[in-house]
């Protein structure tokens, strides 16, 4: 009776390292999707400034990132992302 134990909690053992095996194939495919997901969103949204401001396409990150601050102080730029929070724009 006892070796049927032990052979239990080795099968239980080797079972429990599967699930753990397998919870890290899903949490590395769950971070895989949203780097993939975030990555989209970046270009996406780096194209629309683009597209925007033409200008900024040969300019360096660090201006980029002046001008755009400069732009989030303008009079109603805080009123129109407060209204765009409000609407649920999540574009």
């Amino acid at each position: 009776m006892n070796k049927s134990l032990e052979a239990q909690k080795a099968q239980a053992e080797k079972e429990l390292r599967q699930l753990q095996n397998r919870q890290k194939i899903l949490l590395n495919r769950i971070r895989s999707e949203e780097r993939r997901a975030r990555n989209h969103r970046l270009i996406v949204h780096g194209a629309i400034l683009e597209g925007v401001f033409p200008a900024i396409i040969d300019t360096d990150g660090e201006i980029v990132k002046e001008f755009l601050i400069e732009v989030s102080h303008l009079p109603g730029v805080q009123e129109l992302e407060e209204k765009m929070l409000e609407t649920g724009d999540k574009g």
